[in-house]
């Protein structure tokens, strides 16, 4: 049974679209677009070794001119140079205005695919097929783009809208058990910032840690509400002038984590879990949220198998430091969306370092 979520923006409005064992149909969904003829595939070797014959069949099935680009994977390519070589594959077969790329991955590859779409000729169309958990509930809604600098994650990147998110669920059995559980902590993210019933769905499930523990039909809805969420929020602040940040629950120590760690010990999903965890013992120290709320999320993130504790030889200070790197600094004071109830947040700028120091030396002894 397939969902249709439409994202309505003052410039652009495209579709995100769920079916199960659908991707053999996506020439078809892009020929509904009425795009250019030629569409440039961006993936990674593994993703593209499972599902790239499907994709580009069902697109040349459809009548357009296709072509392949494929970049390592991981964190470690998000640079500039990946860029370029995409730069260099798209001169070579001689993208045009109208062409289109398709970022066939994870959100490394959604993230790298639409920077580079915003950036050739000023702009060619995008489209969002992803692969994982992660991308299809976060990365590929919302049209942030971008690429690492050494010193901090997505320093470089535009805001740009892809013409179509194209989701089919059952390409996750060929994801790994940790991205699974990566993803999932984005999922149990909107549960806490945004939809109580989500959080509640959540608890009920016996296990989170994998998909064999999650029945279909649960999954596709896990993944509906969690796009859903992430829509209402972009449909109502595209470019975060305000709301928006509150997508970043979790991401504010998560990010220094990941950046301090070099991007390869751990991913982002068990990053963003951590911070999870951070931010909810911020808000109790802070008065805002009960000691039971945040058990309550931090057992979901237990359920996910999901790390919960700070390496030890990670320096406190040294976090903090990193916090001031961050984009969402705002006039030199680190924002932290900080829970207030199950499904709702707040925005807080004044948040002294020994609250955040106390927490993060509290999380090094679990």
């Amino acid at each position: 049974m397939s969902s249709v979520i439409q994202v309505t923006l003052p410039h652009t409005s495209y579709n995100i679209v769920i079916d199960p064992n659908s991707l053999g149909t996506i020439g078809r969904y892009l020929d509904s677009l009425q795009l250019g003829q030629k569409v440039m595939v961006i993936s990674n070797p593994e993703i593209f070794n499972y599902y790239g014959k499907t994709v580009i069949n069902s697109l040349k099935k459809t009548g357009f001119e296709v072509f392949s680009h494929l970049i390592p994977p991981g964190e470690t390519y998000k640079t500039l140079d990946s860029i370029s070589q995409v730069y260099d594959v798209a001169l070579k077969y001689r993208l045009e205005r109208s062409s289109t790329l398709l970022a066939l991955g994870g959100g490394v590859i959604g993230d790298m695919t639409g920077f580079a779409a915003a950036t050739w000729l000023r702009g060619i169309n995008f489209v969002q097929v992803p692969t994982s958990l992660l991308a299809m509930v976060d990365a590929s809604i919302g049209g942030k783009t971008g690429v690492n600098h050494p010193q901090g994650k997505n320093l470089i990147g535009a805001f740009y809208q892809p013409r179509l998110v194209f989701i089919d669920p059952m390409v996750l059995k060929t994801l790994p058990v940790r991205e699974f559980r990566a993803g999932m902590a984005e999922v149990i993210k909107y549960g806490v910032i945004w939809n109580q019933d989500l959080f509640n769905q959540l608890e009920a499930q016996k296990n989170l840690d994998s998909l064999d523990n999650i029945n279909l039909e649960i999954l596709q809805e896990i993944i509906k509400k969690s796009c859903q969420a992430k829509v209402d929020v972009v449909n109502q602040d595209e470019k975060e002038a305000g709301l928006r940040a509150i997508l970043n629950y979790g991401h504010t120590i998560g990010h220094a984590i990941e950046s301090l760690t070099g991007y390869s010990q751990i991913n982002h999903g068990e990053a963003v879990a951590i911070g999870m965890v951070a931010a909810g013992k911020i808000a109790v120290k802070s008065g805002m949220w009960t000691k039971e709320m945040s058990q309550r999320q931090d057992d979901l993130i237990k359920k996910a198998a999901l790390p919960e504790s700070i390496d030890k030889s990670l320096k406190s200070q040294k976090i903090i430091e990193t916090l001031q790197l961050d984009k969402k600094v705002k006039a030199g004071k680190v924002r932290f969306i900080l829970p207030t109830n199950i499904g709702k947040v707040d925005i807080k700028e004044e948040i002294p370092s020994e609250v955040i120091n106390t927490v993060l030396e509290e999380m090094k002894r679990t």
